[in-house]
């Protein structure tokens, strides 16, 4: 029975994905930093779901809690990289600096640093690397800047972990969704309910069901493919045009 460890399973995708590979028939290890929302995944999901309380920006907690676990669950077959934020729209010169360190802190250094942990393993295993992306890497928009520039290094360094692990037979996929109604907009508006359903209302956007089938899917793949990036979006939503000022 193979294992998949998920960072930021107490939400949104990430619980998404705990669900779906639980489903297949998965063992899952599950991070986040809210002990009751693993604790409730616990319960609905029985003995195949592990949680591990840490927040992932915090590397001794996370060795701690990792290199205690044991059996199946400490052979991690597959890491998905989940857990993110994005953090204010405001005009660069007027957000908050600590919001953008918080970005790159939470979507760039946890998890290079949990992946580099990790790697010796899934080397050995021969496993895969799914990172979640955004279209966000590809495509600018305004109040986007930091955060876009985080999900544009995790999509590089998928596309870096691949050139360098080729021969190993690990396999490293970003995927990069669009709009996908979580609690993520709601953590971008400050806490902002209402502003998170305007966002989405009338778009009929995906949701972390939605990208934990893909995810799934990716990971169970014949280990002779490899997906590299995979780019999704709801049918209502589509590319930005130009942003051109006049006089």
């Amino acid at each position: 029975m193979p294992t998949a460890l998920v960072t930021g399973a107490t939400s949104g995708i990430g619980a998404s994905c705990v669900r779906e590979f639980i489903g297949a028939g998965w063992k899952v290890v599950g991070t986040g930093r809210r002990a009751d929302r693993l604790e409730a995944l616990r319960e609905e999901m029985g003995d195949a779901f592990m949680p591990c309380v840490f927040d992932v920006r915090d590397e001794a907690a996370r060795d701690a809690a990792l290199d205690a676990l044991d059996g199946d669950f400490a052979q991690i077959d597959c890491l998905v990289n989940n857990a993110g934020l994005a953090l204010g729209m405001a005009a660069p010169w007027e957000a908050d600096l600590n919001d953008w360190k918080t970005m790159i802190d939470t979507n760039v250094t946890a998890l290079v640093s949990i992946t580099r942990k990790l790697l010796p393993m899934l080397v050995e295993r021969k496993g895969a690397i799914i990172n979640i992306s955004s279209v966000a890497a590809t495509y600018p928009y305004k109040g986007g800047n930091v955060y876009g520039g985080t999900k544009a290094f995790v999509r590089q360094f998928s596309l870096g972990l691949r050139s360098d692990l080729n021969g190993t037979g690990v396999r490293v996929a970003s995927i990069e969704p669009g709009m996908v109604e979580t609690e993520f907009t709601v953590i971008r508006n400050g806490g902002n309910q209402e502003a998170a359903d305007a966002f989405y209302e009338g778009v009929n956007p995906m949701t972390g069901d939605d990208i934990a089938e893909t995810v799934l899917w990716v990971a169970t793949l014949p280990p002779h493919l490899n997906i590299n990036t995979l780019e999704l979006m709801p049918v209502r939503q589509a590319f930005a045009g130009f942003s051109v000022e006049r006089e």
